[in-house]
């Protein structure tokens, strides 16, 4: 059978892999209406396992390195698993069906993803999909899935507003150059057709600085203070889901408080953290968010082979903030900071080499900068406007990345028609109050939408 090589981002999500946080995306849509799954099974078919080799292709190591390899028979119905839940049916039990899946390995002698059809959801149906990190990032899954849909030319819309940096180039992060510099050193063509380029040496050489210092940075930045939310992670996952959150009302709080969209949710999330803490008299100090910054141009179709394409940035979350407006302007402020480095293309140029390193290498470097943030957030565009599966309207969406190391608490953002979802993935034992944590989350972004308690 026909072999592939996996690239080196790829390889290092694949060994990242432990019992107690596996590098699985689970993601879980729902309908008011039954879907056909006799259609849908062709759509499958069609625009997924046709359209992109690695949903039917399985993982093997030759010779020490990872390979994609076509696996002969495929069959569809492996991979498509039909559920019936316990009466009533409702988000609880779906919740507390995902909860129990985020912790199930994935078969790796065949393809690594399988879909979920929850047949009795409320008064329609939902799906669970997973799918390991190695095939895909989150952002890629979120398109891939949307490509499924009966409008797949659909634009997604962006919960973050596009900034420009200071010399008019498309910011943050402008220096793409540090990841072809990373390329030309590791692919010897590449680099000779670098050298005949001079001008293009001379961009490299301008941002060598700034690029050396966000590792700088990186690698001296000490690991995250302790609180409740750290510790060794175990194998139970507990996940919960907001109702909708109007992206208008989020709009309108950023624009009255000169803020971003972003900057509103990150420091609900803040503040929702800190009455966590206090809750369960835990000490409470700022702690770090893992976020995950897009380096794929969404104006692209998505390529065959799928893959990362992916940085991560560090930002520090104002929980020491007291007041909750003055928590809102210090996350703007943070939120900025980070946005100027260099950091996100950086981590994904480390990470591609720990791909290559060894697995006892890959893992001490894990350990080492999950250790240096509490959480991963997430931040995913969805469709501007309602969509459908197979003619049935998708209701909601949401979706969760993997946590590396020891690392308990996700939160994830999907933005679609109009509204924003937000889910919790958490570690069940390190975070025992999930549902706790949410209602602090909505709380305080109740308080920060709401006109009247906006801070002039």
């Amino acid at each position: 059978m026909k072999r592939f090589p996996m690239a080196p981002a790829d390889a290092a999500w694949l060994r990242m892999d432990r019992p107690t946080n596996l590098m699985v995306v689970t993601s879980v849509m729902w309908f008011d209406e039954a879907l056909d799954w006799t259609a849908l099974r062709a759509l499958i078919q069609h625009r997924m396992v046709d359209r992109f080799p690695r949903f039917r292709q399985r993982v093997v190591e030759e010779h020490g390195h990872y390979c994609w390899e076509d696996v002969e028979g495929f069959d569809l119905e492996e991979h498509l698993h039909p559920v019936h839940l316990a009466e009533p049916a409702g988000r609880e039990q779906l919740q507390e069906f995902t909860s129990g899946l985020v912790s199930v390995p994935l078969d790796h002698a065949r393809p690594l993803w399988d879909l979920y059809l929850v047949e009795n959801y409320g008064s329609g149906c939902a799906a669970v999909f997973r799918m390991h990190y190695a095939i895909a990032d989150g952002i890629a899954l979120a398109r891939m899935l949307m490509s499924l849909t009966d409008d797949p030319e659909v634009e997604p819309v962006a919960v973050t507003e596009p900034e420009a940096a200071a010399d008019g180039s498309r910011g943050p992060l402008a220096g793409v150059v540090a990841h072809e510099l990373f390329e030309a050193l590791v692919h010897p063509r590449r680099l000779a057709a670098l050298v005949a380029r001079p001008g293009r040496i001379l961009d490299l050489a301008r941002t060598a600085v700034a690029d050396t210092e966000a590792l700088a940075q990186l690698t001296v930045m000490p690991a995250d203070r302790q609180t409740a939310l750290r510790g060794v992670a175990g194998v139970r996952k507990s996940v919960t889901w907001s109702p909708p959150v109007p992206l208008d009302s989020l709009r309108g709080a950023a624009h009255l408080t000169g803020t971003t969209v972003n900057d509103v949710l990150l420091s609900a999330v803040s503040g929702a953290l800190r009455a966590h803490l206090v809750r369960r008299r835990s000490p409470v100090h700022d702690v770090r968010a893992i976020v995950p910054f897009n380096l794929r141009p969404l104006d692209q179709p998505l390529p065959a082979e799928l893959g990362n394409k992916f940085g991560l940035v560090y930002i520090p979350l104002p929980l020491t903030t007291a007041h909750r407006h003055e928590r809102l302007r210090e996350m703007a402020r943070r939120t900025r900071r980070v946005k100027d480095s260099a950091q996100g293309l950086v981590a994904f140029g480390i990470l591609e080499l720990v791909g290559l390193a060894p697995q006892f290498v890959e893992d001490l470097a894990i350990d080492v900068f999950a250790s240096k943030g509490t959480g991963v957030m997430t931040n995913v565009p969805g469709p501007r406007r309602p969509v459908t599966l197979v003619g049935t309207r998708l209701v909601g969406t949401i979706g969760w990345g993997p946590t590396s190391g020891d690392l308990a608490l996700g939160v994830a953002m999907f933005s679609y028609a109009g509204t924003v979802t937000i889910g919790l993935c958490v570690d069940a034992d390190l975070v025992p109050d999930v549902e706790l944590l949410l209602a602090d989350l909505l709380t305080e972004l109740d308080a920060l939408i709401t006109p009247e308690l906006v801070a002039p």
